[in-house]
């Protein structure tokens, strides 16, 4: 009986404790809701936020027991009453906040929810320097404009444009916003040209507007991103429609608070819809759902909804949802909603009159925030699931097209695929750089090709272009005398010539650079560009590494490189001209070569080929009259053994060979007029202590300098073709140069007029003649499709002919003296030879070895084996001479002597059977038998 009271104690107990555990859960939660209840955001997000918390008290499976309850405040997007606001929530016992909508709201009370601890789950503020670092208690649940401004950036790269105009409120939103965009397009080399900033006051004045416009229309981009409020948007384009901005050539790329209002306001009126036709407009990216379709088709149905659902309606559906549900996750973890103090606002609430000590401090926040965070949801827009950055996994934009009665979408573009055609959720792999595409897209003026993106402004500025003022090759380049702003040249015609191909007019005025007393240096006119003087550099421009650094150049309309000129004396043939197609190492190694082939078919041929054999004295004449006369093919010797025959048909054909290059190289030397030069090329140039001589101005001396280390004592600036040919005429020794480095359209046109010198040795650089531009100038890029064009239809060759077109030298015929024929050019002949000859040997002393070893010991062998105290010396010394003797004997193989015996008695036979005819014939005629 006693256990039985026992137990029904500690059950009571028991379900006492549960009891109270219980009636801890609230049976309210409360959250509150800030932003701008009359923008097209906020009044769309009002009705979501409502149907949400119906949605969510409605649920079994979601804070069961408990009901959620949400009080809104009106921001109106202000900073200030959106404190004021913020604070009253917190009088209130609110464990969340949706919202704010706007990011100068979201600055001002994110600091708040950081020292009262309540999570901020936002629906709107897609300001990107909104960081968690910073801000812990602050969640985005739409998409950073970090990501819209990428997207941006790679429309702008797919269609090859190069720099773009930013027009933005002035605000939080509008700054960092393009401050994203300009570190989007600098990672792609592309940059933002002009900033035009608007007051984020809705009710901006018409002037304001009209000023900014006109200054954009007076620069060169077409290419304008509008990164502003609804209202303030449209006005802009309003105007812009008015100046003509929305015609032809223009490219406009409006931020998702266009498409919020064409998806919330559709149709537009015709006014607005007629101002933003072709424009490109970005929306976030909402995949496509069941929850989605049935959601939309419930907003239809609601009496209360004052516009269409947009995407920032579904976020803030979407946030109230993900807060439901960490809340219900907190309250199963034992999570309770309590408050406490803060000892400082009670400090300072006591010390006056603001009631700050009514706020209190969320106990669970923390807890609340690493909920919230660690919820993954599927919601009405898409997979709900943050980074360790707290931005949402896989963001993504569709790009719309505004044309007609409507907008037609062209594309999507997300983080993991870039641009495509097809929706970011189809795509499971990054795509390649190469698959990156948009549909066809209807341009402002109902354009369908792809605007150029910049054009001339109309505000009559000319193009300020820097001309070298050479004293020197005026052929080139030159002022024309008692002109300014006038040139004449070579490199003037092809400019000009290139900018009326241009499809629109370029305004250019030259403006002349240099002393007129010498030729001014390029590098340093090439640098003027960057920093603002010139607008570009036309004229003989090489286009040099440390040049392209800082400048953009057009394709190459010359071809040039640095080249060597020297002076030259002629060679006459002389009664030595017989010697000089071989240098003296080809002429030794042919001569060991013809011996050491007549030694080799010697050995070959001594013991089986009896013209080979005999005295010393007649076999040594017999292998040098042999190995000479193969020059010739002259040889009387026949050859009988295999390897012999082998060994003398490969010396034969590579006497062949040499004997036609000879013959060749001391034909051209008889017949054609040799100059020769002690200095072969920039190599020898180098080697020697002689100075050597370059143009003033020109980047040979830099190069010469640095690149080949060449002394700077060594190099002699020189001015004109006269002081080149002065120079080259006196020498080293005479206080002149040994040579002259220069490029080689100078050196072709003084070469014209001096025939005293000539290129030695090839061009040791390769480069070309270009104009130069800013970085990135789209002008450089046309005018380099004009100079192809010029090359292509013959133009550029007949500007060529006009100006550099000179009457050549009466030698001009005359070439370098040339090189000598050397070993290098035939040892692989001499290679294939000597391994053949090498290789007979081998096989011969071969069998001679095992003649040796397998034939019977002579009687001095026996003699010395047979010995008990034999000496090892005196048997290697038999060895040796049976070995010599051996080489030395007359082979007789049996084999071989009796096919020889055969061959001599058919032969005698024959000449038996011949004489016994011819007797028989004698007879039959002789009357005398």
């Amino acid at each position: 009986m006693k256990l039985l009271w026992s137990f029904l104690f500690l059950s009571c107990l028991c379900l006492g404790f549960l009891g109270h555990g219980h009636s801890e859960k609230p049976e309210v939660v409360k959250i509150g809701s800030i932003f701008s209840f009359n923008s097209v955001i906020g009044r769309v997000a009002k009705i979501a936020i409502e149907e949400a918390v119906k949605d969510v008290n409605s649920n079994p499976d979601i804070l069961v027991g408990t009901r959620l309850q949400v009080s809104m405040q009106n921001s109106n997007c202000s900073g200030f009453m959106g404190m004021v606001e913020a604070l009253r929530f917190m009088e209130k016992d609110i464990v969340g906040i949706i919202g704010p909508q706007c990011s100068v709201v979201a600055h001002m009370i994110s600091h708040m929810a950081n020292e009262l601890r309540v999570p901020l789950l936002s629906f709107a503020v897609t300001d990107p320097v909104m960081s968690p670092l910073q801000f812990p208690y602050f969640i985005r649940t739409s998409q950073s404009d970090l990501y819209q401004m990428e997207a941006i950036a790679s429309i702008v790269d797919l269609y090859g444009w190069k720099e773009v105009i930013a027009v933005f409120v002035d605000d939080d939103y509008g700054r960092n916003g393009v401050a994203a965009l300009n570190d989007k397009l600098a990672s792609r080399r592309l940059r933002i040209t002009y900033k035009a900033g608007l007051h984020p006051d809705n009710a901006v004045n018409k002037n304001e507007i009209m000023n900014m416009l006109i200054k954009i229309m007076l620069l060169q981009p077409r290419i304008i991103v509008i990164h502003v409020y609804s209202e303030l948007g449209f006005a802009v384009f309003k105007e812009a429609k008015y100046l003509g901005m929305m015609g032809n050539g223009y490219v406009w790329i409006a931020t998702d608070w266009l498409s919020t209002t064409l998806d919330s306001s559709s149709p537009l009126p015709s006014e607005r819809l007629e101002s933003i036709q072709g424009a490109l407009v970005l929306r976030p990216h909402t995949p496509d759902s069941k929850l989605k379709r049935e959601f939309f088709a419930r907003w239809r149905k609601n009496p209360d909804a004052p516009l269409a659902l947009h995407t920032y309606g579904l976020y803030a559906y979407d946030s109230v949802m993900l807060l439901a549900r960490a809340l219900d996750k907190y309250f199963k973890h034992g999570g309770k909603v309590s408050f406490s103090n803060d000892s400082m606002l009670d400090a300072l609430g006591k010390s006056g009159s603001l009631n700050l000590e009514a706020m209190t401090v969320f106990d669970g926040g923390e807890a609340l925030l690493k909920d919230i965070l660690g919820t993954h949801m599927v919601g009405l827009t898409g997979q709900l699931q943050f980074t360790t950055d707290r931005s949402r996994i896989r963001p993504a934009y569709d790009i719309i097209n505004v044309a007609g009665t409507g907008v037609r979408q062209i594309g999507y573009w997300s983080n993991h695929s870039g641009l495509s055609v097809l929706p970011p959720e189809s795509l499971t792999k990054p795509n390649m750089s190469a698959s990156q595409k948009l549909r066809h897209v209807i341009w402002p003026g109902e354009a369908f090709q792809k605007p150029r993106g910049w054009a001339f402004s109309n505000n009559g500025k000319e193009l300020k272009i820097g001309v070298p003022r050479r004293v020197s090759y005026k052929e080139f380049v030159s002022q024309i005398r008692g002109t300014e702003n006038m040139f004449k040249g070579f490199c003037i015609d092809v400019f000009t010539a290139a900018v009326n191909l241009l499809p629109y007019a370029v305004p250019v005025k030259f403006i002349p650079y240099g002393n007129g007393k010498e030729n001014p240096s390029y590098t340093h006119m090439v640098e003027m560009i960057t920093s603002g003087n010139f607008d570009g550099v036309v004229g003989d421009i090489a286009i040099v590494t440390n040049r392209t650094k800082i400048v953009d150049f057009t394709q190459p309309y010359a071809a040039s490189g640095l080249v060597v000129v020297a002076p030259f004396k002629k060679l006459n043939s002389g009664a030595w001209a017989f010697l000089r197609p071989f240098n003296r190492l080809m002429w030794a190694v042919t001569a060991c070569c013809f011996l050491f082939v007549g030694i080799v078919v010697w050995i070959l041929e001594h013991r089986i080929n009896d013209e080979f054999r005999g005295p010393p004295k007649r076999q040594c004449v017999t292998i040098l009259w042999f190995s000479f006369s193969t020059m010739f093919f002259a040889h009387r010797e026949n050859t009988v053994s295999t390897l012999g025959r082998l060994v003398l048909i490969i010396w034969l054909f590579v006497v062949l060979i040499i004997n036609s290059s000879y013959t060749a190289s001391l034909t051209s030397i008889l017949t054609v007029q040799q100059l020769s030069s002690p200095i072969k090329g920039i190599d020898s140039l180098r080697e020697m202590d002689d100075r050597i001589g370059y143009q003033v101005g020109s980047f040979a001396e830099r190069y010469l300098r640095d690149e080949l280390n060449i002394s700077e004592s060594r190099l002699v600036p020189l001015g004109s073709p006269e002081a080149y040919a002065k120079a080259l005429k006196d020498g080293p020794r005479k206080g002149g140069v040994a040579a002259i480095v220069d490029e080689r359209p100078y050196v072709e046109l003084f070469l014209s007029s001096n025939c005293a010198y000539r290129i030695v040795g090839q061009e040791f650089t390769k480069s070309g003649w270009g104009f130069a531009f800013p970085r990135d100038s789209p002008l450089a890029i046309d005018l380099s499709t004009a100079i192809l064009e010029l090359a292509e239809n013959g133009d550029l060759q007949r500007i060529h002919d006009k100006w550099l077109m000179k009457n050549a030298c009466t030698l001009e015929n005359a070439e370098l003296e040339s090189d000598r024929l050397h070993l290098k050019s035939f040892w692989g002949l001499f290679l294939i030879c000597g391994v053949a000859c090498v290789l007979a040997l081998f096989l011969y002393f071969v069998q001679i070895i095992r003649q040796l070893y397998n034939g019977k010991p002579s009687e001095e062998e026996e003699d010395a084996i047979g010995r008990e105290n034999h000496d090892s010396s005196s048997l290697r010394s038999t060895r040796l001479q049976r070995f010599l003797s051996l080489m030395d004997e007359k082979e007789d193989v049996s084999k071989a002597g009796s096919k020889k015996r055969k061959i001599d008695g058919s032969v005698n036979d024959n000449s038996v059977s011949r004489h016994s005819r011819r007797l028989d014939s004698f007879n039959s005629v002789n009357p005398l038998d």
